[in-house]
């Protein structure tokens, strides 16, 4: 059975709440792709997935579906691979995130990685979402952590996240993965065994927080 060993893990009754989650991915590349896979073969696979990108060669160190799908959009070419998907081919802007209704979904999971449509979807939804920094520049995935954006430290990415935020005036309680290893180069430089780890930890946080949302 296909979800056997999940079902082992979880029990029955979580299962049948797994396939009734519903969810959708914002960005679907070193990061997103991971979070993808890794809830898709859990069972969650009621997710709509947004991403405007299409396959490059550098992209074939880190994100899945990039094999042999080069020059393909990244939402119709993972449809593909994750049947049960919905694909949303758009650029992700905060005049989009006004326009599309989130209501439906459980949570919102934001690979975004651009500040301000970030930025915007944090303060729009934030009860709401599983935010991730980016995984570039690393390659300690120990260092990989949940915790408030507020305490965050090392990250540049996630600084500027967390001052213009401060700038529009949310003070919210709000918690976010990122790594509190040093950037050890200038440029995008990336390794999979932290990019992706990055979404497994999205993927992780996520099951959780419907565990934690079935015990209520």
């Amino acid at each position: 059975m296909q979800y056997d060993r999940t079902i082992k893990l979880f029990g029955e009754e979580t299962f049948e709440k797994f396939q009734n989650t519903k969810l959708i991915l914002l960005g679907v590349g070193g990061v997103g792709s991971f979070a993808l896979d890794a809830l898709y073969n859990t069972g969650i696979t009621d997710i709509t997935i947004v991403d405007f990108d299409t396959y490059e060669e550098s992209n074939m160190n880190r994100q899945m579906g990039s094999h042999g799908n080069i020059g393909r959009v990244k939402v119709d070419a993972l449809k593909e691979k994750y049947p049960n998907v919905t694909p949303i081919h758009v650029k992700i802007t905060p005049e989009w995130i006004d326009q599309h209704d989130f209501s439906s979904y459980d949570y919102i999971l934001d690979a975004i990685d651009d500040v301000k449509p970030k930025v915007h979807l944090i303060k729009k939804h934030f009860t709401k979402v599983i935010s991730t920094s980016g995984g570039a520049k690393r390659f300690d995935p120990s260092k990989i952590e949940y915790i408030s954006i507020w305490d965050t430290y090392n990250d540049p990415f996630i600084r500027k996240i967390r001052n213009e935020l401060k700038a529009q005036g949310f003070k919210k309680k709000f918690k976010v993965i990122f790594s509190s290893e040093n950037p050890n180069c200038i440029e995008k430089g990336s390794f999979e065994g932290v990019t992706g780890s990055f979404g497994l930890m999205m993927a992780s946080v996520t099951v959780q927080k419907i565990l934690k949302k079935q015990k209520k």
